[in-house]
């Protein structure tokens, strides 16, 4: 009798041990699941911001292009610009300097129309 009373002890310790086991097992399961639905939502959220930075970036992106645009064709209109009005300001002095040979303008005001024409280029 008293080895039957032993192994009743011991079967029932293996069973309480079991069930304990059976429970943390489930707990871990359980505990698992929301561990992988939170990295899932994490996943997802970490994507979407992403896609909201890419989008961002790209239309940045776009607005500094065209900027760049504009203002190099400004610097070619300047340039434009000052070239035709150099090419006038030349042709103006190269007439003055046909007035002043046939002496319809004195030295003294050739020289001072060539000073402005010249501060100006």
């Amino acid at each position: 009798m008293g080895k039957s009373k032993k192994g009743g002890y011991i079967e029932k310790l293996l069973k309480k041990a079991d069930k304990t086991l059976q429970e943390g097992v489930k707990k871990a399961d359980e505990v698992l699941e929301d561990a992988v639905e939170i990295g899932i939502m994490t996943a997802k959220q970490a994507s979407k911001t992403s896609k909201e930075f890419r989008n961002k970036a790209k239309k940045e992106s776009q607005i500094l292009q065209k900027r760049g645009v504009e203002k190099i064709s400004e610097g070619i209109s300047a340039a434009k610009s000052v070239t035709s009005n150099t090419q006038n300001d030349l042709e103006i002095l190269k007439k003055l300097g046909k007035l002043r040979k046939a002496e319809v303008i004195t030295e003294k005001e050739f020289q001072a129309k060539k000073k402005k024409i010249l501060d100006r280029i």
